[in-house]
């Protein structure tokens, strides 16, 4: 088990969304917010990860990389 694991999932969604936050901005391009997104899809992420220990970083870019399909 590495330290990913041990995340509380409060911890692995502020941490998600703050990836989001940084990489994106506050808005998506037609206005949605993107926190709103983050604190909706960070769950489905935490609970996911958990087969594949990835960090809520790594969760986060892997959810924006669909984003300019």
């Amino acid at each position: 088990m590495t330290t990913e694991t041990l995340l509380s999932k409060e911890e692995f969604c502020a941490r998600f969304k703050a990836r989001m936050l940084a990489v994106a901005g506050e808005k998506f391009d037609d206005g949605d917010s993107i926190a709103e997104y983050a604190d909706d899809t960070a769950p489905s992420y935490y609970e996911d990860r958990l087969d594949h220990d990835e960090s809520p970083e790594e969760c986060a870019d892997a959810d924006m990389s669909y984003w300019g399909e």
